[in-house]
């Protein structure tokens, strides 16, 4: 179970889940540059992936109860040594169900559950790291209007801006800047419908609508953002790469450049280590007004744009799966710091 020495004619047969994610057909291309038998999946039939490998299934959807027992017994039909999920609503599936999968000599890339239930919940997360002396942006967690309203005064609201979120969310939903000094025309006709900018008077509407939910709410970070692409094993980080966020399209990396920045290194390996996270693991992290980076979120499961380090010479989707089956020395990797990257669409037909 602990390594395997597979022939240079023995390929790793795994399962990828979430082939229909934004991030599926970059991971599929890279996958397929290493010793890789692949199978994806995902529960839309027509998903982009599918179109790009050779042997596709259509899986339950993640909240079905027949999600896990379906994937496990595909698995051991097919033959199947891991699973590689991409979409983050299953990951607490198979972070639940892991040991079934490793009692049949199948491995799961995914943090245990522990370790995930604090990542995905912003709430917990920023708790957690206060608690381990790591540095975050102030914050409140706040679950009524009224500790809301006390809330973004006590941050400093309306002579500082601030952002709100829910604790649990994926991308940018529910996130909203609070700032009341902005401009509505310029708003109206200078940006796209899908800014994040609001104030208090016009969220306070809609939060009193209808039932109120876990928010964190915390100072605004008004500097430079860096998406962070890692891989970890059993709690430590073994690669890092902060890259700079230079333009985004739906909450999606578009462009950016890969910077070997000491600082954020160190930052997001001290954040893992408190953690005892595993696999492939995302951080966001931005500069507040003192120019120190603060973490955003975490995405405990590889990241779509992390393809884009293949233009540095590092292939991030298939050292996660080698590191599960062999020992990867991830101190000889040759990585072209500086490398930028610009991404578009493309289409597929069927």
């Amino acid at each position: 179970m602990d390594r395997l020495n597979f022939s240079s004619t023995e390929k790793i047969r795994v399962l990828m889940t979430g082939a229909g994610a934004p991030g599926g057909p970059g991971i599929i291309k890279a996958l397929k540059q290493g010793p890789i038998d692949l199978f994806t999946g995902d529960c839309n039939p027509v998903a982009s992936g599918r179109f790009l490998s050779e042997k596709f299934v259509e899986l339950p959807k993640a909240d079905s109860e027949d999600f896990i027992p379906f994937v496990l017994n595909f698995c051991l039909q097919n033959k199947v040594q891991v699973v590689f999920p991409l979409v983050t609503r299953e990951l607490f599936k198979f972070a639940e169900q892991k040991n079934a999968f490793l009692q049949n000599n199948i491995k799961v890339i995914v943090s245990d559950y522990e370790s995930l239930s604090i990542a995905n919940d912003k709430g917990k997360l920023y708790t957690h790291l206060y608690q381990h002396s790591i540095p975050v942006p102030a914050f409140k967690i706040v679950s009524s209007f009224t500790a809301f309203e006390q809330a973004v005064i006590e941050l400093g609201y309306p002579e500082k801006a601030i952002c709100i979120k829910p604790t649990v969310s994926n991308g940018s939903r529910g996130v909203r800047i609070l700032q009341e000094e902005i401009d509505e025309f310029d708003l109206l006709f200078n940006h796209k419908p899908n800014n994040l900018y609001s104030t208090f008077d016009r969220i306070k509407t809609v939060l009193k609508s209808k039932a109120f939910p876990e928010l964190l709410v915390s100072e605004y970070l008004p500097g430079e953002e860096f998406t962070v692409d890692t891989i970890v094993q059993n709690g430590e980080p073994k690669l890092i790469l902060p890259r700079v966020r230079t333009k985004m399209n739906g909450g999606i990396s578009v462009q950016g450049t890969f910077i070997n920045h000491s600082e954020i290194i160190t930052y997001c390996a001290d954040i893992i280590r408190s953690l005892n996270l595993s696999g492939p693991i995302g951080l966001q992290v931005k500069e507040d007004a003192n120019k120190k980076f603060r973490l955003l979120e975490i995405n405990p499961r590889i990241q779509g744009t992390s393809v884009a380090a293949l233009g540095m010479g590092v292939n991030l989707p298939l050292l996660a799966v080698l590191q599960e089956f062999y020992p990867v020395d991830f101190d000889k990797l040759s990585i072209q710091w500086g490398r930028s990257f610009v991404r578009y669409y493309e289409e597929l037909f069927y």
